[in-house]
């Protein structure tokens, strides 16, 4: 007698749950066959004792790269990034867990930063302003830190940009997060709202949402989302804007996803550290210049990159500390510090520029 559909059907979704089940297994054999490769890898280094000694931006660079060019679906390459992501960050912290300052509260965008080029398997430490994150880093108290460096629609952070004119530390990665900014409340609908809280980049990031729907009410900025949302969960006719992760550490509901005005909206953060690691393969490199006091100074530095093939992918202008009308540059080209062209152009920057600094060589986000 012929089984029915119905009993067909089941057999066939008990066959696929069993095999899912057997590949799970497999994943997680292979994962702890990893998780020993990774232990034995920190042995071979030596008595080293602190995560970063066992730390290598470069090669999980090179890894996270390979999983994207073997991708052949279905997944996506960000699904699988994140999965591999939080695999090697896992492995790391079994030696000792990476301490990552970012600008705090939590639940404020450099956090999903930090965690998505660290994964969850490391200490972050919120702190209160740029400045300290500088600062966690530089007097060791943190592996690395997570700052923001500029957004598509609003352009540089000034405040992390000055703050390279002095620090000794050097960048040794990128993240570009793509921003979602949400109106978070305690309100039962929006036309309670009275107030609107959040960071300045983020209120200008929404401008022409906010005119539109919420013209009348005052937009205060605040030093960060996280704070917005923490200011938003004690007042009825008040709101924030902020990402999910802030609704959901402060009890807020969303009353209106994804208002940012630009829906390509991304902001990109840099990764700092105590020193420079080697090529990735694909990297860039951040330079500080300050041009001499003479005509035709800032062509004078721009033709040693071009004369050598260098590619220049951004330029930033900012107030030198020094006199007044005076400026420096911040200029990001392709390739990495080492690599001979960019070592021939800095060779030739060298007589033309009033000043010069590397300030940090790193593997190019990889999206």
């Amino acid at each position: 007698m012929p089984k029915k559909k119905s009993e067909t059907l089941q057999v066939t979704l008990s066959d696929l749950r069993q095999r899912i089940d057997s590949v799970d297994k497999q994943i997680q054999d292979l994962i702890a066959e990893r998780a020993g490769y990774a232990r034995q890898v920190g042995v071979a280094k030596g008595p080293l004792k602190q995560a970063i000694d066992y730390y290598r931006p470069e090669r999980e660079a090179q890894v996270l790269r390979a999983v994207a060019d073997r991708n052949a679906g279905p997944l996506s390459n960000e699904e699988l990034l994140r999965v591999f992501r939080e695999i090697m960050s896992a492995c790391l912290a079994q030696q000792n867990p990476l301490k990552i300052a970012y600008l705090g509260p939590e639940g404020t965008f450099s956090q999903a930063a930090v965690q998505k080029h660290f994964g969850h398997s490391v200490i972050a430490i919120p702190m209160a302003s740029i400045e300290e994150v500088f600062g966690e880093v530089e007097n060791g108290n943190a592996d690395f830190g997570v700052v923001p460096v500029e957004n598509s629609t609003e352009g540089a952070v000034h405040h992390t940009f000055d703050m390279f004119l002095t620090t000794p530390l050097k960048i040794c990665g990128e993240i570009e997060l793509r921003v979602h900014q949400n109106l978070l409340s305690r309100a039962a609908d929006m036309s309670q709202i009275e107030r609107v809280y959040s960071h300045a980049q983020s209120l200008a990031q929404c401008r022409s949402w906010l005119r539109r729907n919420l013209p009348k009410a005052e937009k205060i900025a605040v030093s960060s989302n996280a704070e917005a949302a923490r200011r938003a969960r004690n007042a009825e006719d008040a709101a924030a804007i902020a990402g999910l992760a802030a609704a959901q550490v402060y009890g807020l509901k969303v009353l209106a996803p994804n208002i940012e005005d630009r829906p390509d909206n991304t902001t990109r953060f840099m990764v700092l550290g105590r020193e420079l690691f080697p090529p990735s393969g694909h990297d860039k490199t951040s330079l500080l210049l300050a041009i001499k006091d003479q005509p035709g100074a800032l062509y004078q530095l721009l033709t040693p990159l071009a004369k050598h093939g260098v590619s220049m992918t951004r330029i930033e202008s900012r107030p030198a500390r020094g006199a007044k009308w005076e400026y420096v540059f911040f200029i990001d080209v392709e390739g990495h510090v080492e690599s001979g062209p960019l070592q021939a152009a800095l060779a030739d920057l060298g007589p033309v520029a009033a000043q010069l600094k590397v300030l940090g060589a790193y593997p190019a986000a990889i999206v």
